[in-house]
């Protein structure tokens, strides 16, 4: 039998290993050393950013953007329930209440229609997630927020090189979230940043980041000594973490260009028997340029998805579905989900399956996967996945 195939493994450019020797032999693998510093570098050229700041998760980047909005009990916080759950538990830990939004039946992502009136006198940020890294409307989504004087906090774990009406994604919000997760286009095992995109809460990120201490201004000779001036916590990733992510950043248009000829391949190679076995693949709008983060397919049912598992499994490959919507979670229901809430999200959770994908997937490995797929058939009279998914009639994207 042929080796298994994985789902996700990383990319490991010779110089991570390089450089992970040197930051070992520089003996400063506490956080914020020289390689920390030439991620922020990247990173802010990439995205455009004032700042950005590495963290040890993207869901402590989530958490920070909720420290420096103060956000507390009594708030509302709009999130997808077609999200991972650091999206709304960064929020529900300083006590506010996650308002679970439905997603749009095209892209995934958080649906704009509904948003005024998810808005309440106690809504103080809306939180947009990039779902494969194709961009939310936000045009729309930004008129509204800054209508009602709400923060918007973008999700970007899938959307690092994505854009928007060729603006970066993760330059849209007041702040946004970067994962660097081992399942990302980049990455470093675990790690996150927090892009700042209002120069106003910098400083203070700092601060939160450092455990509320004001130790950055200290080593910039800013003071004499520091001392404990904000809430806080420990953030920082090891600079021995920030080698093996700067390895990746600096190959970024080769791990991507591999990334988006996989991607291309499968929707080029499976789009007739999509066709045929009334399947939906990835929709990207013309106004999206996506970083080829996943490569999902959406069965016409949640049987048809699970023996198309199965079916996968059995030829030695590695797929899986992804999000169990929030809403439906014991916890979601704790902040009042409840079946039926987001159908949307419902319908595509229960047929989503994300394909191997990643940058040292080889042309044989992708064949095989593409072949397995191929050799798959619904059953017969399953509803079409278009039909369960557009049902709202969708009309299309939201200018900007």
């Amino acid at each position: 039998m042929a080796a298994p195939i994985a789902f996700n493994r990383p990319a490991m450019p010779p110089a991570a290993y390089d450089y992970l020797r040197q930051a070992v032999g520089n003996m400063h693998l506490s956080g914020d050393g020289p390689f920390t510093k030439r991620c922020h570098a990247v990173l802010e050229q990439v995205l455009g950013a004032p700042k950005v700041l590495l963290t040890t998760s993207c869901t402590h980047a989530l958490e920070m953007a909720a420290l420096l909005l103060d956000i507390g009990p009594g708030d509302e916080v709009i999130v997808p329930s077609f999200t991972f759950v650091s999206t709304a538990n960064a929020f529900a830990l300083r006590g506010a209440r996650p308002v679970f939004a439905d997603i749009r039946p095209d892209t995934l992502n958080l649906d704009e229609r509904p948003l005024p009136a998810l808005l309440t006198a106690r809504t103080r940020a809306v939180v947009p997630v990039h779902y494969a890294g194709v961009g939310c409307e936000m045009g729309a989504i930004g008129r509204v927020c800054r209508a009602a004087g709400v923060a918007v906090v973008e999700d970007n774990a899938h959307g690092l090189f994505g854009a928007y009406r060729d603006r970066p994604l993760g330059g849209f919000g007041r702040l946004a979230a970067q994962s660097f997760h081992e399942t990302k286009n980049v990455s470093c095992g675990e790690g996150g940043a927090l892009v700042i995109n209002d120069p106003e809460l910098a400083d203070r990120a700092e601060i939160l980041r450092e455990k509320g201490t004001d130790r950055s201004r200290f080593f910039r000779g800013q003071v004499d000594k520091y001392t404990w001036v904000d809430v806080g916590s420990s953030y920082l990733p090891s600079d021995a973490l920030a080698a093996l992510l700067l390895a990746q950043l600096e190959t970024r248009e080769a791990i991507q260009a591999k990334r988006r000829a996989v991607w291309d391949r499968y929707a080029r190679e499976l789009a007739d028997w999509a066709t045929v076995n009334r399947v939906g693949l990835p929709h990207v709008p013309a106004h999206c340029d996506h970083p080829a983060h996943l490569f999902y397919l959406l069965l016409p049912t949640l049987d048809d998805r699970q023996r198309l598992l199965a079916h996968l499994k059995s030829a030695g490959i590695t797929a899986t579905f992804h999000y169990v919507p929030l809403h439906l979670s014991a916890m979601g229901r704790r902040f009042g989900g409840r079946p039926g809430l987001c159908p949307v999200a419902e319908a595509a959770s229960d047929r989503l399956v994300r394909l191997p994908l990643f940058f040292d997937l080889t042309d044989a490995e992708q064949g095989r996967v593409i072949d397995s797929v191929k050799d798959f058939r619904v059953r017969a009279g399953a509803a079409p996945a278009a039909d369960l998914l557009t049902r709202l009639a969708y009309p299309g994207a939201t200018a900007a």
